[in-house]
């Protein structure tokens, strides 16, 4: 049986290209929906280039936090073509 950390990799890892989903929605997805910020911890601390955790944001459209920083999250999403506005929200 997979643990909760190897599900949430599991459905980062398929987010594709250019999509977000929210932190709730992969909490959800891996069984639990209200393990939204124990997405974010298993998420910080991952640095597989494999697993884009870039591509997971808040549930109120902001980017969230990003073990890389925050810029380069955004960088990233918008190289990726994911609108956000000057605040960092989905746009």
């Amino acid at each position: 049986m997979k643990s909760f950390t190897e599900k949430v990799y599991e459905i980062v890892r398929k987010i594709p290209k250019g999509k977000v989903l929210t932190y709730k929605e992969v909490a959800k997805k891996a069984g639990n929906e209200k393990a939204s910020r124990a997405v974010g911890n298993i998420l910080h601390k991952n640095f597989d280039p494999k697993i884009p955790c870039h591509r997971v944001i808040r549930s109120d459209g902001k980017f969230g936090g990003y073990n890389r920083g925050g810029e380069k999250k955004m960088e990233m999403l918008r190289g990726e073509g994911v609108r956000l506005d000057k605040m960092g929200r989905l746009g």
